[in-house]
């Protein structure tokens, strides 16, 4: 499976490549992590990367250890695939 990418601080190189984007909802599927994001026009996009990566960039947030990084400014590129 190819997974999409995502950073919790703005990329230092390839700005270009990378779409800014607001976290709207996070769930489990199948052992991997759907991140849904909007961008600055509204449009919803799903992320899948592993529960290692939801980990990372989650850590990364400007949040509390208990606090939900729905509502968090992340940067992001689709890959897709299966």
């Amino acid at each position: 499976m190819n997974h999409d990418r995502i950073h919790a601080q703005e990329p230092s190189h390839h700005r270009d490549r990378w779409t800014v984007g607001t976290i709207t909802e996070i769930a489990e599927q199948d052992g991997h992590c759907v991140v849904t994001v909007e961008d600055g026009a509204g449009e919803p996009t799903e992320l899948v990367v592993t529960m290692a990566i939801r980990d990372l960039f989650v850590s990364r947030l400007d949040i509390g250890d208990n606090e939900s990084p729905v509502g968090e400014r992340v940067w992001f590129r689709k890959r897709g695939g299966s």
